[in-house]
């Protein structure tokens, strides 16, 4: 039987007043089992460290696992010490809820050997979405998962059937535009991507893109590990079970208001708070692997990460792909000396930075998919209704990747500045 809210509250009330002498604890040796989950690091909480849960010596069954956390409640044991219990039980709890044995999921295993994980996480986070209108975060990635999905699934490909060096030559025949339209300076203040993406074509390996997929995968169960166990304590038992989280140390103060917000029925404070669980995710959750993605073998990384965006295109209605979200533009003097720009249809910034990242997520992303809910929801319900693997399916964006830069190089053009509106 699950804990209500109030005797969680009078577990929380019984552990304050043991805490102070009040209430007389269990005799020594009693909790012998207990005391082997309690004070364990979360060593996993970073799933780049290893497959499975939080740490390896806990259970996998929930029903043990939430005897442990009733036992540890009950004789006053302060949170921060089961806060490894408390994650891997609502973990273990939000996967089963997926689908995913919790136990085996291993983002090393690469893209192939975790299909079936994407397709049931981002599923569970539709599903949450279509159940509870509030959880808008949630919705989002769903959405956006079937283009990370499938960006992944191409990058697998890359790696096996397609022609790298391919890639490569068509970035150099855009940095060769360039060159000619407005000379070597203007190549010079290109995106380090672009230019990487030229240089290191030919020299990415399959190990490479595995390296980064599988970097990438920890990134996605790391984003899943954090935000749905919380989505799925506030379903299951409201604001009370997310204050153990704060209690635990699990998360702070900033986070136990935005579902407060999130719970609040109140338009702009469910969209404020949604709006902090995308700024942990963002950041708290994947911030460190993107730039170290980003870093990966030098010109590696970033080209990679470049071309990750300048490929991408957001499923979120209305919502313009990165490519033309803050295109690349630049001065240039003209052959008459007057002063121009040269328009480039490719991202002047790398997805992988987070203040760029944001930057397109809080302007395109976030208020897009919020007039979707408010103004479109049917439309918006039918797309999430959609089976899941046909959704990964349809996002398949980059094996066009040469054509796509080869138009890029096409579309470049070269005005007076006095001739721009």
């Amino acid at each position: 039987m699950r804990i209500g809210p109030s005797l969680r509250s009078a577990a929380l009330i019984v552990a304050a007043a043991i805490g102070f002498g009040l209430v007389a604890t269990a005799p020594a040796g009693a909790s012998t089992e207990l005391d082997r989950y309690l004070d364990l690091p979360l060593v996993n909480r970073d799933a780049a460290n290893g497959p499975g849960g939080v740490h390896p010596e806990l259970p996998y069954d929930a029903a043990r696992l939430r005897e442990l956390l009733e036992r540890a409640r009950s004789e006053g044991v302060a949170p921060t010490r089961y806060a490894a219990l408390l994650a891997q039980y609502w973990l273990v709890d939000a996967t089963a809820k997926a689908g995913i044995d919790l136990q085996s999921w291993n983002p090393r295993t690469g893209v192939a050997a975790n299909r079936d994980n994407l397709i049931k996480s981002y599923q569970y986070y539709e599903n949450l979405q279509l159940g509870h209108r509030e959880l808008r975060w949630a919705g989002m990635g769903g959405q956006v998962g079937a283009d990370f999905g499938g960006g992944l699934i191409d990058f697998e490909l890359l790696g096996t059937l397609y022609d790298l060096p391919g890639i490569s030559e068509a970035a150099r025949t855009v940095l060769g535009a360039v060159q000619n339209a407005a000379g070597p300076q203007a190549v010079a203040m290109l995106p380090p991507g672009l230019e990487a993406l030229a240089e290191a074509g030919p020299d990415i390996t399959p190990e490479d893109l595995r390296y980064i997929n599988g970097m990438i995968l920890v990134m996605q169960k790391n984003i899943f590990s954090d935000l749905m166990p919380m989505h799925d304590a506030y379903v299951s038992e409201g604001l009370p079970a997310l204050e153990e989280f704060q209690a635990a140390g699990l998360f702070g103060s900033d986070i136990m208001g935005a579902w407060r917000d999130v719970a609040s029925g109140d338009e702009a404070r469910i969209t404020t708070g949604n709006r902090a669980l995308l700024r942990r995710e963002q950041q708290w959750a994947v911030s460190a692997q993107w730039d170290q993605v980003r870093g990966y073998k030098g010109s590696v990384g970033e080209a990679i990460t470049y071309l990750s965006g300048a490929a991408g295109s957001p499923s979120v209605a209305g919502v313009v792909p990165p490519r033309e979200f803050h295109p690349i533009r630049m001065p240039v003097t003209l052959a008459d000396g007057r002063p121009g720009q040269l328009t480039l249809p490719l991202p002047d910034w790398n997805w992988s930075v987070l203040d760029a990242r944001w930057d397109y997520i809080t302007t395109e992303l976030l208020p897009k998919y919020q007039t979707q809910v408010e103004t479109n929801w049917p439309a918006l319900e039918a797309a999430m209704r959609v089976p899941y693997p046909v959704q990964l399916e349809s996002k398949r964006p980059l094996l066009n990747i040469p054509q796509l830069l080869l138009a890029a190089a096409r579309q470049l053009s070269v005005t007076p500045i006095d001739q721009e509106s």
